[in-house]
């Protein structure tokens, strides 16, 4: 783990190209750096297509970027990705439970994955089922759970282990309020307990509520960063989201 002194996330010119028959080279990520902190949470804020996903999965070494490279709790994605692998949760929309299982033979075999001990994982398993009130319904299948109830499993999932890295992708998209204040009061807790979380948004409010430092991304490209209150000065009528109009008019013209 990096020092006190040091960031947790240390994002250098990172870069994602693609090459589409149809557009030819897609910039995805191009050249983004950014820092985040232990007991902070960091958001990507732009508009869907902005780059945040990838920027996210690049630093959860599920993409390898085309240029650049980062530390993510003290170890280079490039050079020691199963390192950083052991270290962090990531959630994203994307990733899909086994529908055959039920919820608690789903954590038991994540919690066997990360080589959690019997009775440390019975532990962790009853005070995280406790935590988003999933014991209710963790004898029935993955496959017959709503938006909401997968959603809670896979951030069971996410931190089972306990990382000290929680990257987040759009954590509370498509969720009934009640499922996404759980969600947002989980992550607050997280920072207060010394976690680097970091997180992708395209919802004001949300980076408002839970975000210390947001940057703000567009075609992939890292356009600012910087807190939510000096964010809000940079536009005269000190809204969040005026500012962020403003930002990307500034960048399409």
């Amino acid at each position: 783990m990096p020092s006190a002194n040091e960031p947790t996330i240390d994002c250098r010119e990172l870069s994602k190209h693609f090459h589409d028959r149809k557009r030819g080279l897609v910039r995805a990520v191009d050249g983004i750096s950014f820092q985040a902190r232990a007991g902070e949470v960091f958001g990507l804020l732009g508009i869907n297509g902005a780059g945040k996903t990838t920027t996210l999965r690049l630093l959860a070494t599920l993409l390898r970027p085309s240029g650049g490279d980062a530390r993510v709790a003290g170890f280079s994605i490039n050079e020691r990705p199963a390192a950083v692998r052991a270290n962090i949760g990531f959630l994203t929309m994307s990733t899909g439970l086994y529908g055959r299982l039920t919820v608690r033979e789903m954590i038991e075999y994540f919690g066997r994955l990360h080589g959690l001990e019997r009775e440390r994982l019975a532990r962790r398993t009853e005070e995280l089922f406790e935590r988003f009130d999933i014991a209710s319904f963790a004898g029935r299948r993955c496959d017959k759970l709503s938006s909401g109830m997968k959603q809670k499993v896979s951030i069971v999932r996410c931190v089972l282990h306990d990382p000290a890295v929680m990257i987040l992708d759009e954590p509370t998209a498509s969720l009934d309020v009640l499922a996404a204040r759980n969600i947002v009061e989980f992550i607050a807790d997280s920072r207060s307990r010394g976690k680097c979380v970091l997180l992708s948004t395209h919802s004001m409010a949300e980076a408002e509520k839970l975000c210390d430092r947001v940057g703000v991304i567009h075609r992939g490209r890292l356009l600012a960063c910087d807190g939510i209150a000096a964010l809000r000065g940079s536009s005269p009528s000190g809204r969040l989201e005026d500012a962020f109009v403003k930002l990307v008019e500034e960048r399409a013209s």
